[in-house]
């Protein structure tokens, strides 16, 4: 937790500009706009030139969209973890409905993801690998049978 002073210190660096929050989330600029539009920071003030203003707590949303993503979560259920985070009245078994659904999804893409590895294995154990034109890994993905000397 900040001491006041340093609450205060650090309230003197904002708003920042787009590229400043950009730097700070660690999130691109063109993203920063793109979190923007789907509507994950609320409103961003403007100054008269049209120029985004953003604030300490903008920046922290941005880190957790951030987070979220690199955890490999969808848009909208990103979308639905930040309302969920801004929402102190929230239930966190709505926070875990939504992480154990994205668990059995990220679960089933690393078994399809396992079952790939397993077939390419396979076909390349019985690739020669040679001068020969017969290949069994092009038969496999043009859907034939194995080539024969396989």
């Amino acid at each position: 937790m900040r001491s006041p002073s340093e609450a205060a210190a650090a309230a003197a660096d904002y708003p920042l500009n787009i590229g400043q929050a950009a730097t700070r989330s660690g999130v691109s600029a063109k993203m920063v706009r793109h979190y923007e539009a789907l509507g994950l920071l609320g409103r961003v003030p403007r100054t008269d030139g049209g120029y985004r203003q953003y604030r300490e707590a903008d920046v922290h949303t941005l880190r957790f969209i951030k987070r979220a993503r690199e955890l490999g979560f969808a848009m909208t259920e990103i979308a639905e973890l930040v309302s969920l985070w801004r929402n102190r009245r929230r239930t966190s078994a709505s926070v875990h409905r939504i992480a154990e659904q994205h668990l059995r999804e990220l679960d089933a893409r690393i078994e399809a993801m396992q079952a790939m590895q397993r077939t390419l294995r396979d076909l390349l154990a019985h690739c020669h690998g040679d001068e020969r034109p017969d290949c069994p890994i092009l038969d496999d993905l043009a859907g034939q049978t194995p080539s024969a000397g396989r």
